[in-house]
């Protein structure tokens, strides 16, 4: 099967009857984990900055499966610890699960819930016949304009709403508080997000976090590649006015042109 090895999962159990895992996750997540599964969600700072980006699928142990980059999940495992205090809930990576995908409906996969044309996944167990779906995934989401993991969403340093959260389903602004949730709230309210996650294209790659340059102003940042397609993070004001003054975008001495998703909402000069 197409397995994505570079996806991991982990496992919150509840180690007591009556434990309320959706409770707990309800309150520290940006979306709602208590309705229809799987959902796109995020770990926020206090400022609404984001630190993980992963999917809540629900599991049959009556707890959830959270399904994150492989690279960032014992990360991810040891500050949800944090926050569980004296809570019974198992938290634990599931190494014996994987996350597959497919570009195309078919038979027992979920929709993705950011964007139906990013194809379907699934949970299995893992086998040595499995085949690696990575490099075809990465390649489908970047065509599609769908920024995700730390690579473009950085540790800390980016906004959820900059993520173009509201648009691919990232957040609930019904469910209740989360950590991060009033800035996050106050920003959607003021329509205040001038940096968006774009495609990016170009006819050779830049490196992933290379600034992207107008003359000697900072628009916004690369993230990954594949090809010639891949994410920016910039300043949509800046970049206006590099178009306005005739100015290329480089990075890394490669010019780069940006577009907006053809799913996205927010404004942006052609």
């Amino acid at each position: 099967m197409t397995r994505l090895f570079e996806r991991a999962l982990i496992r919150l159990s509840p180690l007591e009857t009556g434990e309320d895992v959706p409770g707990f996750l309800q309150g520290l997540v940006t979306n709602d984990v208590k309705g229809a599964l799987p959902v796109w969600s995020a770990l926020l700072t206090a400022q609404g900055k984001v630190m993980f980006d992963f999917f809540v699928w629900p599991d049959a142990s009556g707890g959830l499966l959270i399904d994150c980059e492989a690279a960032q999940a014992d990360a991810l495992a040891k500050r949800l610890t944090l926050y569980r205090l004296r809570r019974k809930i198992g938290i634990e990576r599931a190494d014996g699960l994987g996350v597959f995908w497919q570009n195309h409906p078919g038979d027992g996969g979920a929709n993705d819930p950011r964007l139906a044309a990013l194809g379907q996944r699934w949970i299995a167990a893992v086998s040595e016949d499995d085949s690696p779906a990575d490099e075809a995934w990465l390649a489908h989401r970047l065509s599609l304009g769908v920024a995700e993991g730390q690579a473009e969403l950085g540790n800390g340093e980016v906004l959820w709403l900059e993520c173009n959260a509201v648009d691919l389903n990232g957040v609930s602004f019904t469910k209740g508080c989360y950590v991060g949730q009033e800035v996050v709230s106050r920003m959607q309210h003021r329509g205040t997000a001038r940096t968006r996650a774009v495609m990016a294209r170009f006819d050779n790659a830049p490196e992933a976090g290379r600034e992207i340059m107008a003359g000697e102003k900072t628009v916004g940042r690369m993230g990954s590649s594949a090809g010639q397609a891949g994410i920016a993070l910039v300043r949509l004001d800046r970049a206006a006015d590099a178009r306005a003054a005739g100015l290329p975008l480089v990075a890394g001495g490669i010019e780069v042109t940006l577009v907006r998703p053809d799913w996205a909402t927010f404004a942006m000069e052609p």
